[in-house]
């Protein structure tokens, strides 16, 4: 698994997208950091692109990798190695590939201008999503042979995750508003992985009180030690669960 691995993560961290990305990052980290006087202005601004930029970036950079891997899967499967060996190494390799990138454009500028407890969710947030997000992308991708149709269906799941999923929410909770929805809405936030990271980061900021009442009840469960483990917990599911699919899809399928 490690020479695939190695191989993999290679191969990509010589790509020009990625290194554009990279780029990219850290030139909008540094601008945001030397533009505001107070650092926890930038680290607020470099939210938006945690939640939107990374998880985009993530699914459709992994999805495309994938097929344009394809033969070179094709050989491994040929050789005396186990499937489910070649699929994690692939997915390690691409995970790692983008976490430096990652690390490297947002989490250097913000370990030197606002290394605090809100920095470090920030960047714990985008690690997690990055890695969510890939997984996401290799189900999509095992799942069709079609190139056009699993990218379509990985930017479909990114749509879901980022704009879709918030206009549902609003609708239940205008829908049911005259009924306690205190335990549903921390229900269905654990369905979107997106809005944990959110979630995680605008408590470290103490702005909760700008959220309303679900600010409130946000910061009583997800602002105890037992509401971040069991956020913690959460993402981690969302980064195992899609790859186990992925996995049992990838044993069965006929390349």
């Amino acid at each position: 698994m490690f020479k695939i691995t190695k191989y993999v993560v290679y191969d990509i961290l010589r790509n020009r997208i990625l290194i554009g990305y990279t780029i990219l990052l850290l030139i909008i980290s540094l601008s945001l950091f030397n533009l505001e006087d107070d650092s926890m202005k930038g680290t607020l601004s470099l939210t938006n692109i945690i939640l939107i930029i990374v998880p985009l970036v993530s699914i459709i950079f992994s999805t495309i990798h994938f097929y344009n891997s394809y033969e070179f899967i094709e050989l491994l499967v040929a050789q005396p190695i186990n499937r489910k060996t070649i699929l994690l190494s692939e997915y390690l390799g691409v995970s790692f590939s983008l976490f430096a990138a990652f690390f490297i454009g947002i989490g250097i500028p913000v370990l030197l201008y606002d290394a605090s407890s809100t920095g470090l969710m920030l960047l714990l947030s985008g690690f997690m999503l990055t890695q969510i997000f890939v997984s996401l992308a290799f189900w999509a991708s095992v799942i069709t042979r079609d190139k056009a149709k699993g990218i379509g269906l990985s930017m479909m799941i990114w749509f879901y995750f980022s704009l879709i999923y918030d206009g549902i929410i609003l609708f239940f909770l205008f829908s049911f508003n005259d009924y306690p929805l205190e335990k549903p809405i921390l229900a269905i936030t654990c369905l979107n992985p997106i809005d944990l990271g959110r979630i995680l980061i605008l408590l470290k900021m103490d702005i909760s009180a700008l959220m309303g009442f679900t600010g409130a009840l946000y910061k009583d469960f997800f602002g105890t030690y037992t509401g971040l483990l069991f956020s913690m917990i959460m993402m981690s599911i969302w980064i195992v669960v899609p790859m186990l699919f992925a996995v049992r899809i990838f044993n069965r399928k006929n390349l």
